[in-house]
């Protein structure tokens, strides 16, 4: 098989080398031609010279390409596998820590909410650019296999706008399978799950074994789980109100609708801190920063360990490697995958990017019609499908007043402020993240101006949210992976 593959994002070095790891585990995909781009050329290195060391121990004669010119990465590629985070920690940071001042307490902060439409605003800008370079030089009907998030916004305005086929991927779904899996006690492999929704709030709405219906039995396991009914709060207290399963883990949950964040007092009732994933305030940022500054000083020790196994041992869940090996072998695959809705939920927005059951094989990606959402399942989603329209126009077009109304439209922004603080608010994110916002010009300038007159609606400088945690030194992070390897 002579293909190219490009990843863009490449110095991410964990996710990348896992997603590079999954496809070399597939024989017939190792004759493919590999490229890696980012803009950050040490990372970049870092992350080509591990997996280089990965292929040659592994005996496969591939060479990796690594530039910072995506273009010539993007060069006659027909997948193109994207994991970039605009703006890296230093926009993280912004997304977390301004909100914070109008007590908008997040615990991601990349998906919805104030720090997710920023995220949007960004990532959109930049993916964009990248939909330029591949329609210019990638392959004819190249596709996008896209991680980046917020995924359904990125997904939506890289096939409404972008003009390139893009497939949102993201592994939520497959870890609350397996916590289905356990609080039934039945063997994952021995279950027919079907999701839908839309990404990050996706359902669980039919759980079966061997052609019985089991949902009825979900909630008393979780409720019965030592461990789920205490890290799982929020998704059980959904799963009690509206009778299914939602994917997404405790922290992700509770920012995403009214309820469980919007009183300081009452957050702690809501999470468990044995994990950030659980609902930790800036949970996420908090892990992302120990990693990065693990990373930096750990590089060598990485590098001394033993190469990855190639042969299949390794390899694993995430979709991006079984889409490929599907469309290119004709091996049937089944994923839960983000795709332009257009009539498969039938009782959600036409035009929007749900996450659904598809199949793939050597004729393509199949999306089979799931029809009505339950009720209630669907009106959570529809309030965030009409908060993630409105991010994307603002981001394609730099449109501050739909910027605006998304974030006041946001079920835990909405909760939390008035619309004159979220106007404020925005203008001040907007100034923060300048260098990232090219399509914002005009708009940052009137919000410089309205931020210089004064009488500013007084904010909690300083506040650190509800439930922090004390960020953990190199030491104390090297310690953990250590830990973690003699476990495993």
């Amino acid at each position: 098989m002579s293909f190219k593959i490009a990843f863009i994002g490449a110095g991410s070095l964990v996710f990348a080398r896992t997603l590079f790891t999954d496809i070399m585990s597939v024989p017939e995909l190792r004759t493919a031609e590999i490229a890696f781009t980012d803009i950050n050329e040490d990372n970049l290195e870092k992350t080509r010279a591990l997996c280089q060391r990965d292929l040659d121990a592994n005996g496969i004669p591939v060479t990796i390409q690594a530039t910072t010119d995506r273009r010539e990465a993007f060069k006659d590629a027909r997948y193109i596998v994207n994991c970039v985070r605009v703006g890296g920690l230093e926009a993280f940071e912004i997304d977390i820590e301004i909100p914070l001042k109008y007590g908008v307490d997040q615990c991601v902060g990349d998906t919805l909410c104030t720090g997710g439409i920023m995220y949007g605003q960004r990532v959109i800008a930049a993916m964009l650019d990248f939909c330029k370079d591949i329609r210019e030089v990638a392959e004819p009907g190249a596709i996008m296999l896209n991680y980046s998030n917020p995924n359904a916004m990125a997904t939506w305005a890289c096939n409404k706008y972008g003009k390139v086929k893009t497939i949102g991927l993201c592994h939520g779904e497959i870890h609350g399978e397996m916590q289905i899996a356990e609080v039934l006690g039945i063997p994952r492999e021995e279950l027919d799950i079907t999701c839908a929704g839309i990404n990050h709030q996706t359902w669980y709405i039919s759980v079966k074994h061997k052609g019985e219906e089991l949902l009825d039995q979900i909630l008393p396991g979780f409720e019965a789980h030592e461990k789920f009914s205490e890290e799982e709060k929020v998704r059980i207290d959904i799963l009690k109100r509206f009778g299914y399963y939602s994917t997404e883990s405790n922290g992700h949950l509770s920012e995403y609708v009214a309820w469980y964040r919007k009183r300081p007092d009452e957050i702690k009732d809501w999470i468990n801190l044995d994990s950030w994933i659980n609902g930790e305030t800036g949970g996420y940022l908090r892990v992302t920063r120990e990693e990065r500054n693990w990373f930096e000083t750990d590089y060598p020790k990485i590098l001394a360990e033993e190469p990855k196994k190639l042969d299949g041992s390794e390899r694993g869940k995430e979709h991006c490697s079984y889409i490929i090996e599907s469309l290119e072998t004709g091996r049937k695959y089944r994923g839960h995958f983000n795709i332009m809705n257009e009539g498969c939920i039938t009782n959600l927005p036409y035009e929007s990017v749900v996450e659904v059951p598809c199949y793939v094989d050597g004729n393509g990606i199949s999306v089979p019609k799931v029809g009505d959402l339950p009720m209630g399942c669907a009106a959570v989603c529809s309030q965030s499908i009409w908060v993630q329209k409105l991010a994307v126009e603002a981001a394609v077009h730099g449109d501050v007043r739909l910027l605006k109304q998304a974030a006041l439209m946001d079920p835990l922004t909405g909760a939390v402020c008035n619309p004159t603080e979220i106007w404020q608010m925005i203008d001040e994110m907007l100034v923060a993240q300048e260098k990232w916002l090219p399509q914002y010009q005009e708009g940052i300038a009137d919000a410089k101006e309205n931020l210089s007159k004064g009488n500013l609606i007084p904010t909690r400088e300083g506040y650190q949210g509800a439930v922090r945690i004390k960020e953990k030194t190199v030491e104390e992070v090297a310690a953990e992976h250590e830990k973690r390897k003699i476990t495993v």
